[in-house]
């Protein structure tokens, strides 16, 4: 084609074209990872499960290990909302199940063994696990924020901070223990995602609970 510059070559690629592509980057990084390992799998191998040149993958991923970021963070828009939604009297932890149960983009993706089987490799893959922190820690201002606006806080005022810090910690924590506990013998995405809800749960059970 030729633009109206005089220019020809492809159209310019839209947002959401984009966001799939990197989706599509992640889960051919997270397979190769789950199957073969980290050190073993390059650049070059997941643009090839996806039917890209390696320059694109690194034009939109600093690292291999980054290209499992879209992952792990699809849901946490969502996540802020379940909070800025959160009904008093209702507990955050059946909130936030409900909003799993209608929401698969959050925390398991649609294949939740092979996202189990991600953060699994965290516990002994450095890079892995630097993206996993990486992510929640850039997740907590966000959580902050619905908080204090579900509040009626202001962005300065420390409550809504340590709330989300204590969210963020709970949410962290019972998806890890999905994921090193149960995810190995659940295969059924409906199981999986059943089962990540109680552990979801009962952690925030604990943090409604406070120390005793």
């Amino acid at each position: 084609m030729t633009t109206s510059r005089g220019r020809t070559g492809r159209p310019p690629l839209t947002e959401a074209r984009k966001a799939e592509i990197r989706l599509e980057i992640a889960h051919a990084a997270v397979d190769l990872f789950v199957a073969q390992g980290v050190a073993a799998t390059t650049g070059e191998q997941i643009a090839q499960a996806v039917g890209v040149s390696a320059r694109t993958v690194w034009r939109y991923f600093p690292s291999k290990e980054a290209c499992v970021r879209p992952l792990l963070t699809a849901g946490i828009d969502s996540l802020a909302a379940c909070l800025r939604e959160w009904h008093p009297g209702t507990g955050l932890g059946d909130a936030l199940v409900r909003i799993l149960e209608d929401d698969e983009r959050l925390v398991v993706g649609p294949e939740p063994a092979t996202v189990g089987g991600l953060v699994r490799l965290t516990r002994t893959e450095p890079g892995l696990r630097a993206v996993w922190l990486q992510t929640y820690d850039e997740a907590e201002p966000a959580f902050a924020r619905a908080l204090a606006e579900r509040a009626g806080l202001p962005a300065d005022d420390p409550r809504p901070a340590i709330q989300a810090a204590m969210f963020n910690a709970a949410l962290r924590a019972a998806v890890e223990q999905h994921a090193w506990h149960a995810a190995d013998a659940v295969t059924n995405p409906a199981t999986a995602r059943t089962e990540l809800a109680r552990a979801i749960r009962t952690a925030l059970t604990v943090v409604g609970e406070g120390l005793k």
